[in-house]
């Protein structure tokens, strides 16, 4: 018992257990709080990386964008502005102000603007210069090695190498992998129809420019440059009868070793110009390839002294004025002699003409004497009242002024009445004759589609009476005077040579002349004007070695307007019927009728 009670009285040991999982949780726990802690630092610390990561990236971006938006907008940066003398600024990108079409008055294009690649070098780029100059010449065979070799040698930053290269062009340079070399996009004028309608259209720079024709009289409506967008323009030019009108030009400027030749085709009604052509011509697209002369339009630029087509001015002035009649006439059997001054006819009738025979005989001494009646002063207002005095107004820059004489009296009046000492263009000429035979309304000559409704600008120059009988004279000329091999059967062919010589150095030139004629047709109811003219034409055996209008230039007449007679709608007649002989008589002298009564 006693031990036992010991044992119950005797204090417990403290015992203390440990459970070796529950430390272990512990422990676990506060390392995982560490752990946390860390980790929120770290993602801290990334998160603010990043941060600055996109701050410098945007700020790289913004770098680049603006960059880029230099370039786009000069081509080259800020360099461009040391390159070379012969190069210019980048003109605008396709579609920024693309320049407007040009058709004919049936839809026909005539100039288009496309997109072309441009080729410039960076020259430091370049790692051999002359090794990319060798190959380069192969491909760019307008440019020499050593030109290419000079600009790639060059200390700028930027040279043009060549504008505008075609899409083989641009495929093989591409294909010689040289480095430094970079394309850009522009716009190229193009003109389908080539050399066809070059002096009516003109040309445009490399830049896009408008520098001759309608392409530089309308270069804002086209570009685009007036305010509003850019517009097609439509012309009155009809290709198919430009293209007859420059055959036959060509054809005989052959046949007679001409240095040159024009010819027009105008309606009388409107003054719209259906065809316009002046020899030698040139291919707008390579206008640099050409010389001056091929660019000289001979119809509006040139001015010439139109020898015999003058007197139908006279002949038309001195009727309307009541001068004379077809009843009067003219003592033609020997040559006036005046101030030193000698005229003469060149195939003389030596006796009294008629008026009608003056006109169909083209006889000088008549045409003077007739002008000398009317007089200078009433001379000057009537040729004023054509338009011949002025420079003319059409939609195109090369327009010339007449050369008037230093001095005008009745020397001059009388040399004038045949062509002789005033100079006027083919243009002025053509317009003049419309008035003749169109009722006597000068109406104002266009190279632009007029539109429906809209009032031409017309001036009364003559009386319906007195165009009727010069009709009537006109197609007398064709018939049986110096105008026969115009004639164009089913047609009604009338018209007026006219032979000059060419004034050189103030002197005339006797072995170098103008022939031209001007015609109408159908002359029972003209519709058309056509004109013909060749520079300095030679004669051949086919003319028995005689070169004046009516061997040389009068055939261009025939020819032209059987061919553009179906174009036209002018329908063919039987010439020889008793109605049409009715409406186009007119009496030559008093042998046939009693003149005073017709």
């Amino acid at each position: 018992m006693s031990e036992l009670t010991w044992l119950t009285k005797s204090p417990r040991p403290r015992i203390t257990l440990t459970n070796p999982l529950s430390h272990t949780h512990s422990d676990d726990r506060h390392m995982a709080l560490r752990l946390e802690g860390s980790a929120k630092e770290t993602l801290e610390q990334g998160r603010n990386r990043l941060v600055i990561a996109l701050v410098v990236f945007a700020f790289c971006f913004v770098i680049l964008s603006g960059r880029l938006v230099g370039l786009a907008i000069s081509g080259i940066g800020a360099d461009e502005a040391v390159a070379t003398s012969g190069d210019v600024s980048p003109p605008v990108a396709l579609g920024e102000g693309k320049r407007a079409d040009i058709r004919d008055r049936n839809g026909v294009l005539l100039a288009t603007t496309l997109a072309t690649a441009s080729l410039f070098a960076e020259p430091k780029n370049v790692i051999d210069p002359k090794e990319a100059a060798v190959k380069l010449a192969t491909v760019l065979d307008d440019m020499s090695e050593a030109a290419i070799l000079s600009r790639l040698s060059s200390a700028r930053n930027f040279v043009w190498l060549k504008r505008n290269l075609t899409p083989t062009q641009q495929y093989r340079v591409n294909a010689l992998g040289i480095p430094g070399l970079h394309f850009r996009t522009e716009e190229k004028r193009f003109y389908p129809m080539g050399s066809l309608v070059s002096h009516v259209l003109g040309f445009t720079d490399v830049d896009n420019r408008g520098i001759a024709g309608v392409e530089k009289y309308f270069d804002g409506q086209l570009a685009g440059s007036e305010g509003g967008p850019a517009q097609e323009l439509m012309l009155s030019i009809d290709v198919r009868i430009q293209h007859a009108l420059r055959d036959e030009i060509t054809r005989h400027m052959s046949v007679f070793r001409a240095i040159g030749g024009a010819g027009m085709v105008m309606d009388v009604k409107s003054g719209e110009i259906l065809g316009l052509v002046s020899l030698p011509d040139f291919d707008p697209n390579r206008p640099n390839d050409f010389s001056g002369d091929a660019k000289f339009n001979r119809i509006t630029l040139g001015v010439y002294e139109m020898g015999s087509t003058f007197k139908t001015f006279t002949t038309a002035m001195a009727l309307d004025a009541g001068t004379v009649g077809l009843a009067d006439g003219y003592d033609a059997t020997e040559p006036i002699r005046k101030a030193g001054f000698r005229i003469r006819d060149d195939h003389p009738k030596k006796r009294w003409l008629s008026v009608p025979e003056i006109f169909m005989y083209s006889s000088n001494i008549g045409a003077a004497k007739m002008a000398e009646d009317v007089g200078t002063k009433h001379q000057k207002a009537f040729l004023a009242k054509l338009g011949l005095l002025d420079k003319p107004s059409l939609e195109v820059p090369e327009v010339g002024a007449p050369i008037l004489p230093p001095r005008w009296n009745s020397l001059e009046t009388m040399t004038i009445s045949f062509g002789h000492g005033l100079s006027v263009s083919p243009l002025q000429l053509s317009a003049g004759i419309s008035a003749m035979v169109n009722g006597g309304k000068y109406i104002n000559p266009t190279v632009v589609l007029r539109e429906e409704g809209i009032a031409k600008p017309v001036r009364d120059v003559i009386s319906p009476k007195t165009s009727d009988i010069i009709r009537r004279l006109m197609r007398l000329v064709v018939e049986k005077g110096t105008g026969g091999r115009a004639a164009a059967e089913g047609y009604v062919v009338g018209g007026k040579t006219g032979t000059a010589e060419k004034a050189v150095d103030g002197r005339y030139k006797r072995d170098a002349l103008i022939a031209s004629f001007v015609g109408a047709f159908p002359m029972d109811d003209p519709r058309y004007v056509v004109f013909a003219m060749l520079d300095e034409p030679k004669g051949n055996a086919s003319t028995h070695g005689f070169r004046s209008a009516g061997w040389t230039a009068a055939p261009i007449i025939s020819r032209l307007i059987s061919r553009i007679g179906p174009i036209l709608s002018v329908a063919p007649v039987n010439e020889a019927s008793e109605e049409l002989q009715k409406a186009l008589f007119i009496p030559i002298n008093s042998k046939e009728k009693n003149l005073a009564s017709f």
